[in-house]
């Protein structure tokens, strides 16, 4: 309740902080010439609760890779500095693209901005003119992709977007999705109870009902942050087991006070990734701490982040409880997307339930999807697995890949990071032609995915 109330206080003050923010617009500068091998970019804003989240969001955003970053945000003033890069590696040299970061950075934190945290729950629909968004949360099982996608096309739904996460055997997903015969959103009340319903019901199996929550949910948030909010919110830091063994190394985090300053100490230290920065940052921010002070350097195969946090009513982290909360919620926040197995990489003709009977493939070859990411690009549906087999590893059997591959289309999935797959590019499979009806595109819906 403190939390909710501390929250609510910064919600009653949006209009004062629209004032300051008009008062003093943020400020954007580009250095190309202090920073030999990276360029730096300085923002300078009015403080709010949730900005540095914002800045991390729009950097990740516009796919840049922070190697160095310094925070400073006491009293009311945000300054920091991001040392990025291209997804090369390369300094950004382009003025066009410079100037498009500057503009992009000012309009995502001008005053129209406003951070809000959500608070949206567990299985939710909540239609907009575009899609209806559908929020899943539940426990993780083989197979429970194929059964959520198979479920949607039976109610005549198209997936037009979605991502899902898997992590210590629960499973988060959000989807967009579309009316099969129109194209447009579903807002039919009765229509979105029963597909409400049908979810939830997939979603539970044969496990506790309690682990499976339904609520209709309003408003749109980022995507990976909310499934950020909504492994937080299923405590999924909570059930470690064996499969905190597949994070290989495991994450170094440890929280201290600094007594005499009234702030705790975050220290991180793990195999750099992407995102890295953008899911720590997230994962604080969700948790209502505010980081005061930091430093990130992850020019090295290792990523060092360090942060100086209080809670939003001032306090430091007050308990060992408390602490090692903290600590197992970044823990959570750096493995949600490192355990993920063996990727497949499916490039063909969009078309309604694609993903339905491509998820019903791997599950009837033994294979189990840990996360999977879908786009559409004009008419072709790009989409990202990442899989194990039945015992939970990711060498997948050769033998296993290879009739997947000809199912599908050897030209249509590509294996990447398989040892026997990288000697020689793939041949086309005269069992493609077979298939070759089930990829035609037939529609311009773009599909989604979930993982199981």
């Amino acid at each position: 309740m403190d939390g909710e109330t501390s929250c609510s206080s910064w919600d009653s003050d949006d209009e004062y902080q629209k004032f300051i923010q008009k008062m003093n617009p943020p400020r954007v500068v580009i250095d190309n010439t202090s920073c030999a091998n990276a360029t730096v970019v300085h923002v300078d804003s009015a403080n709010k609760y949730g900005i540095l989240l914002e800045v991390v969001q729009v950097l990740t955003e516009l796919q840049l890779i922070v190697k160095k970053a310094y925070i400073s945000s006491d009293g009311g003033w945000f300054m920091d500095v991001f040392n990025v890069t291209n997804q090369n590696g390369q300094k950004i040299m382009d003025e066009l693209v410079l100037d498009e970061i500057v503009k992009y950075i000012h309009k995502c934190l001008g005053t129209d901005s406003c951070f809000l945290p959500s608070r949206r729950r567990s299985i939710g629909v909540e239609p907009s003119s575009d899609y209806t968004l559908i929020e899943l949360t539940g426990t993780d099982r083989p197979g429970l992709l194929s059964e959520v996608s198979a479920v949607l096309t039976n109610l005549e739904c198209n997936v037009v977007n979605a991502e899902v996460w898997t992590h210590n055997k629960r499973a988060a997903a959000v989807m967009q999705v579309t009316d099969r015969k129109t194209g447009l959103a579903i807002s039919d009340t009765e229509r979105l109870a029963r597909i409400k319903e049908r979810l939830s019901y997939v979603f539970k199996g044969s496990n506790r009902s309690q682990d499976t929550k339904t609520t209709v949910t309003m408003g749109i948030t980022h995507t990976e942050r909310r499934l950020h909010q909504m492994m937080l919110e299923d405590r999924d830091y909570e059930r470690y087991d064996k499969d905190r063994m597949n994070v290989n190394p495991t994450p170094v985090v440890s929280v201290v006070n600094w007594l005499d300053k009234d702030y705790s100490v975050v220290n991180i230290r793990c195999k750099d990734r992407p995102k890295l920065l953008f899911d720590t940052v997230c994962t604080l921010t969700d948790m209502q701490y505010v980081v005061f002070h930091g430093s990130v350097d992850s020019e090295g195969p290792e990523a060092y982040q360090e942060y100086y946090i209080r809670h939003i009513d001032g306090s430091p982290v007050n308990s060992e409880a408390e602490r090692q909360r903290v600590i197992q919620c970044l823990e959570a926040a750096i493995e949600r997307r490192v355990s993920e197995g063996l990727k497949l990489e499916l490039s063909t003709g969009d078309r309604v339930g694609l993903l339905s009977d491509v998820t019903r493939i791997f599950r009837e070859n033994g294979l189990t999807v840990t996360r999977a990411e879908v786009s559409t690009k004009g008419d072709k549906a790009v989409n990202t697995f990442y899989v194990r087999d039945a015992a939970g590893s990711s060498a997948v059997d050769l033998k296993t890949l290879e009739a997947i591959r000809q199912e599908i289309g050897q030209t249509v999935l590509q294996v990447k990071g398989h040892p026997d797959h990288s000697k020689s590019p793939p041949q086309e499979s005269p069992s493609r032609f077979l298939f070759s009806s089930l990829f035609r595109p037939r529609s311009l819906y773009s599909l989604g995915l979930i993982r199981s």
